[in-house]
């Protein structure tokens, strides 16, 4: 009895560290605050500053390439490069990023959000195909505060009748 098995990569698993550090150095001369085409998306707590570069497609962030950051989840870097991808702008616009706060999740969609408004910079005839798909509006959702006398935000004591 012979039993072979396959051994499956976990997505990230295997993803070499790029240092994109001299890259952005190179494109953003002055910062990323001296760009003008920047925008800044936000979802949940996460908060994404995002740039665009004439260049070949690239997608930094945080000094690091997509891939890499994200860990290889692939709705994730969906939710990244479906606006450049929906107006047909994949391999001319390289996406530089500094995102911080939350998770990767809600980073992925502020920064989908961050670069629909780089767009709008570019032509504001933009606004018509990417309102359409929904990539303008922020999602106000956020975690509920906890209140006092409650576990959770809403959650309460257990109650005894007797």
């Amino acid at each position: 009895l012979v039993v072979r098995a396959a051994i499956l990569e976990a997505p990230g698993v295997g993803v070499e560290r790029v240092d994109m550090s001299d890259f952005v150095k190179e494109a953003m001369p002055g910062g990323i605050a001296a760009q003008d085409l920047l925008g800044t998306g936000r979802r949940k707590r996460a908060i994404a500053r995002v740039c665009l570069v004439e260049g070949t497609g690239q997608y930094v962030i945080n000094n690091r390439t997509a891939q890499e950051y994200l860990q290889g989840n692939p709705l994730w870097l969906f939710h990244v490069k479906l606006p450049l991808r929906s107006l047909g702008f994949e391999g001319k616009y390289d996406t530089i990023v500094k995102a911080h706060g939350g998770g990767l999740s809600g980073q992925a969609q502020a920064i989908r959000l961050g670069i629909s408004r780089c767009l709008l910079k570019i032509n504001e005839s933009h606004r018509q195909p990417l309102r359409k798909l929904g990539f303008l509006t922020r999602d106000p959702r956020k975690v509920e505060r906890k209140k006092a006398g409650k576990h959770k935000a809403r959650k309460s004591p257990q109650y005894s009748k007797r």
